[in-house]
Order: C-alpha cells, then sequence, then structure tokens
C-alpha cells in the first residue's frame, strides 16, 4: 500500500451528538479567523459517524475523555481533550483544534491516524487506551 493511499483511509470515527454540535459551532465562528484550521476540523466532522450520546461506545475518544497514545517514534503520553479555552499543555490539557487533538476526535484504542502535519511531515498517531470523561472535567 502506498503512502498516498494510507492517507486517504482514515479511520471511521464516531461522536456523540452534543459533541458534534459544539464542535460544529466551534468550527463555524473559527472559519474567518483561521479558516486552516476550521476546514480541518469540519472534515473530521463531516466524516463521522454521529450517535446519541448514551449510543457512543465506551472506549471512544470524546470531549473531556483522557487518552493515552503514540505519536510518531515518540514515548507514549496521556492527555485530556478540551476545547480551546480549557487548554493548558502543563495540566495536560490538549485542544481539539491542535492537529494532534483533531486527529484523536472520535477514536477508539487501538485506531491509528496517517496525516501530513503543517511543515510537510508524515505523522501517525496510535491510541492506546481512552478513559471515560469524569465527572469535574
Amino acid at each position: 500500500m502506498t503512502t498516498a493511499s494510507r492517507r486517504r483511509r482514515l479511520p471511521t470515527i464516531t461522536l456523540a451528538r452534543s459533541d458534534h454540535e459544539r464542535l460544529a459551532n466551534l468550527a463555524d465562528a473559527l472559519a474567518e479567523r483561521d479558516s486552516l484550521t476550521s476546514d480541518q476540523l469540519a472534515a473530521e466532522l463531516e466524516r463521522a459517524r454521529v450517535v446519541a450520546d448514551d449510543r457512543l461506545a465506551p472506549g471512544t475518544v470524546r470531549m473531556g475523555a483522557v487518552v493515552r497514545f503514540s505519536l510518531d517514534d515518540a514515548e507514549p503520553r496521556t492527555v485530556r481533550l478540551v476545547y480551546p479555552g480549557e487548554a493548558d499543555i502543563e495540566k495536560g490539557c490538549i485542544s481539539v483544534l491542535t492537529p494532534v487533538g483533531a486527529a484523536l476526535i472520535g477514536l477508539t484504542a487501538g485506531q491509528s491516524i496517517d496525516w501530513t502535519g503543517s511543515d510537510n511531515r508524515q505523522r501517525h498517531l496510535h491510541v492506546l487506551e481512552v478513559t471515560a470523561v469524569s465527572v469535574d472535567a
């Protein structure tokens, strides 16, 4: 399989209806200020399977979830996926508007995604573990 065809075969993602709605509003609001990020988020939302919140499978990355993943050849790391105003890398909270955050949304443990970064480097992210959203998230 060629690298180009691997990039075209994106993994299936599933989003809770409430996350999808809020993220769509965020992408719309961002469109004039940062069209590239807005377009990337909108593309993920368009390809997502949307389900009722109570029907989202356990272990699916959603907003507020804690995710352990590996990126390229780096050591695995654990982050909480959050909205931009809550992002704080020192506390392990990563915004869904970052390339990694957008890549994580809707994946499940065991899934991987490849993409080309803004620096034209090939990136590979693999989800190792997803912890349910905590009530204080």
